[in-house]
């Protein structure tokens, strides 16, 4: 999942959806693990997504049962892990109020 400012997502739509270095990095990425990705999903996009100025991504795990928030810092991504009922502190959507569970649930 990618959130993108409307001007930028609008440029996309008539091309593949691949973010370019030239172009602004997204507001927020997030990869959700499964078996096959999970090697890609926490070592490889690190330095990709890095690369590209990422500020924030999230990794949600089902098979661990655990949300980890990634956020760039000097280059680096310092990260923060929540489990069950611990709420998500996201430095881009500080408003929103969710718990690991309630993601990795998908409820409301």
């Amino acid at each position: 999942v990618t959130v993108l400012p409307k001007e930028q997502w609008r440029g996309l739509r008539q091309k593949e959806a691949v973010i370019r270095l030239n172009e602004p990095p997204p507001i927020l990425v997030v990869e959700v693990v499964s078996e096959s990705t999970k090697t890609t999903d926490y070592r490889a996009k690190r330095s990709e997504y890095g690369v590209l100025g990422i500020e924030e991504y999230w990794i949600v795990d089902p098979l661990k049962a655990e949300v980890t928030i990634c956020t760039l810092v000097e280059g680096f991504y310092d990260t923060a892990i929540y489990r069950g009922g611990e709420v998500i502190q996201s430095p881009t959507f500080a408003e929103l109020a969710v718990t690991a569970e309630q993601l990795l649930m998908g409820e409301e």
